[in-house]
Formats: C-alpha cells, structure tokens, sequence
C-alpha cells in the first residue's frame, strides 16, 4: 500500500521501530489507560504478533500527530489461519478450508481526542487499498465492546444474533474458557435494530455495512475489560455501491 493524503490526513505504513512503537503507545492510550484494562509495564500495548504484522498509521498531515492505527498480517489461505491472533480465542477450523487469500486486522483504534467518522473512512479506504493490492478476498479480526459485562451489551448482540451471524460453513466454534453464547442465550430476544445498532462499536458498524458477519458467541476478556466478537467480510460480497465510496 502507498502513502496518500485524504483531507488533513496521511496514511502509509510503518517504516521504522519508532513507527511501530508510536503505535504501541497509542493502542495502550486506547485500550488499557482510563478503561478499566489490567495496566502494563512501560505504557505500551505489545505482543509477538506485532512482529509479523505490517502496521498501518494515520497521521494528522501538518503536525504528525498519530490518530489512528491498525496491524495486518496476511495469509495465502485458510491453511494457515491458526497462526492468526484471534485464533487464541476461537476454534478457526472452519475457515481452514478457505482457499483464497486473507488477512487479520487487528488492534484498530483511534486517539479519543480524534475520534470522528471522517478518520474511520480514511481508515476503511487504506484497507481496501490493501485488500485490492494484495488480491486479499476475506477480512477477519475480533471487534470489542468496552465492559467485560456481556449483559449490558445484549441489544447490539441480540441484533448480531437474528441477522449477522457467520455462514455455518465458516462459523467459528469456542475455544476460550469465559464466553457469552448469545446465539443461544438470546434467542428468544426481539432487537430493537436502531438501538442495537447504536450500541454497535463504529469498528463492528463498518465491518456490518461491508456485510460482515460474527460469531455466534462472545469471548470475555476480563484483562482488557472488553467483551469480542469474532468478525469476517468476504470481499466479493461487499455491496458495489460501498466499494465504489470506498474506492473513490
């Protein structure tokens, strides 16, 4: 992917240690500082799958300041699927069966001082750039609700249950020991579709518009006082009229 410019934003990937190391220090502003998250020595969100990652960054194109940030790691198939980060959390075997090219994007946040629609877009055009460079035809990753208290999420998850669940072909099945299985626990709960989508997280609402699809349970992360949901989006059935904006 190269660089580009959108508006008072430039977007490219990281090309240094200091690169990846801003991103860290972001990613653990967004995820563990002030949200109830275990906290961690040195102030930085860092794991072994940053190393086999290609970073992307989102600066403010007049001072620098990184706004945003996401990690990528891609795969030739399904084959290799159990490498992926959020193959700790889920049985993947489903998706090992998937013969084309795909890539796990994770780690995706955005500075509480900037967060705004108009970076999530940027942020969507640098992945299907990516997507359209590297002949990617599946995107997955775990998207996060903030509180580990599954309960106070059940309007978004009982809207994921009646219309976005996975294909059965590809469903992922549980692996972690603290889940929420709102496939079957709500079931018999009738969602309100604008409130379900409010309480949506804006990565999960993008995710949905490109016509994604979860898992049928969540995974409780009590460290990152987050609750997840596995996410994929098969690129071929993204609808043409969100292609086009996104291409544009």
């Amino acid at each position: 992917m190269q660089t580009f410019d959108r508006g008072p934003y430039r977007v490219r990937l990281a090309a240094s240690a200091d690169d990846v190391i801003a991103a860290q220090r972001l990613r653990y502003h967004s995820f563990i500082r002030d949200t109830g998250a275990v906290p961690r020595d040195g102030e930085l969100d860092a794991d072994a799958f940053d190393a086999a990652c290609e970073h992307v960054v989102i600066e403010l194109v007049a001072t620098g300041t990184l706004v945003c940030c996401f990690r990528l790691m891609p795969f030739e198939n399904g084959r290799e699927v159990a490498r992926s980060y959020s193959a700790q959390y889920y049985d993947l075997a489903a998706l090992e069966t998937y013969t084309a090219r795909m890539v796990e994007m994770g780690r995706f946040c955005v500075h509480p001082e900037h967060r705004n629609p108009h970076v999530l877009r940027v942020a969507w055009q640098a992945m299907t750039r990516y997507v359209d460079g590297n002949g990617i035809e599946m995107l997955f990753g775990c998207s996060s609700f903030d509180g580990a208290d599954a309960a106070a999420h059940s309007e978004a998850l009982a809207l994921l249950r009646a219309k976005h669940i996975a294909p059965r072909r590809w469903l992922p099945r549980p692996k972690a020991p603290k889940i929420f299985r709102f496939g079957a626990m709500l079931r018999r709960k009738k969602p309100d579709p604008k409130q379900g989508m409010q309480r949506m997280p804006p990565l999960l609402r993008g995710y949905l518009s490109l016509g994604g699809w979860v898992s049928d349970h969540a995974v409780i992360d009590e460290d990152l006082n987050t609750i997840h949901v596995f996410t994929g989006v098969e690129w071929s059935r993204v609808p043409s009229r969100i292609a086009k904006l996104l291409r544009s």
